[in-house]
């Protein structure tokens, strides 16, 4: 276990060091020198020479890189050039609002999923399993962009049961922060909901077919009981992957959403630092966003190895 585990180490530092390097690779290729973006057309030359030296622009590009990584290293992710506060303090705000509103979306994601992929199993060919997975290819085919902006048409301009959009802050009662995230929760949960029903589905189907199954039934077992006790505990196993690599979607792939709702999160920090060609702090967050996806697939992986010793020698 403990050689499988330096392994996954191993590739885990090597996947965050070329994906670090294809980021600031990325980024100083994008036409537009921030300097002359934030001082305007008119600046003189020794004003923006002045300021690319303020904010270490002058150096190498290798300088700058191996710069942004050591300092990442030990906690700072540098300052902003826009708002010349730390980019590690704006993180840490936008995180506030982006990790809560990924767990409320993957918590409603599961509970719409579990119940519609058991069912569709269990009625394979009946009604119930046509119109679920009728609604989920529905589900997948729909940009969440489009469902969130339905979502407002709806819920808050026609019901007015929620905000429209913006995010109160979380001292003003966690109430009025939930009700803030439940639309845009909404909007992300139910393209996921409807993947993970189908690998739900899918998976209990496979199980329900395994020889173990059978023999449970023929000692008297019924289909519920066989169901509960057994097959289901082991068709969770490809599902927990998908939730894994949801909860990284979610968390990383909000930007969309975020921006049609008016949320202060990190998917709208991205934003913003594109726009305004704020590199350090679109590098940054990206990459906490890189890290954030490594870290959950190595510990899905671990755990999968701990449950299943066969993974141990992949």
């Amino acid at each position: 276990m403990i050689r499988f585990i330096a392994r996954r180490v191993v590739s885990l530092a090597l996947t965050l060091v070329v994906a670090s390097a294809i980021i600031f690779l990325a980024l100083e290729v994008v036409p537009g020198d921030p300097a002359s973006i934030m001082l305007g057309v008119n600046a003189q030359p020794d004003t923006i020479a002045a300021l690319k030296e303020e904010l270490g622009l002058n150096v190498s590009r290798p300088a700058r890189y191996f710069n942004w990584v050591a300092g990442m290293l030990h906690g700072d992710f540098g300052i902003s050039y826009t708002y010349r506060t730390p980019v590690r303090d704006m993180i840490a705000d936008r995180i506030l609002i982006s990790l809560p509103l990924a767990v409320y979306a993957l918590l409603l994601s599961t509970a719409i999923a579990f119940p519609a992929g058991i069912l569709a199993a269990t009625r394979r060919g009946a009604v119930a399993d046509v119109s679920i997975m009728g609604s989920t290819q529905l589900g997948i085919a729909i940009p969440n962009f489009w469902f969130a902006i339905i979502l407002v048409a709806v819920f808050a301009i026609k019901l007015q049961w929620f905000p429209a959009g913006g995010f109160p802050g979380w001292q003003d009662g966690f109430i009025g922060g939930i009700k803030a995230l439940t639309l845009p929760a909404v909007a992300l949960a139910l393209p996921q909901a409807s993947i993970l029903a189908r690998v739900m589905r899918s998976s209990l189907l496979d199980t329900l077919g395994e020889d173990y199954i059978r023999t449970a039934r023929a000692k008297g077992l019924t289909t519920r009981q066989s169901l509960w006790r057994h097959a289901l505990r082991n068709a969770l196993i490809p599902v927990l992957t998908i939730i894994g690599l949801q909860f990284s979607f979610l968390l990383a792939g909000a930007i969309i959403v975020e921006n049609v709702f008016y949320l202060p999160g990190l998917g709208r920090l991205i934003f913003q630092g594109i726009t305004q060609r704020d590199l350090i702090v679109v590098e940054s967050v990206v990459m906490l966003l890189v890290f954030a996806v490594v870290m959950v697939t190595f510990i899905v992986d671990v755990a999968y190895a701990a449950v299943d010793p066969r993974l141990r020698k992949r």
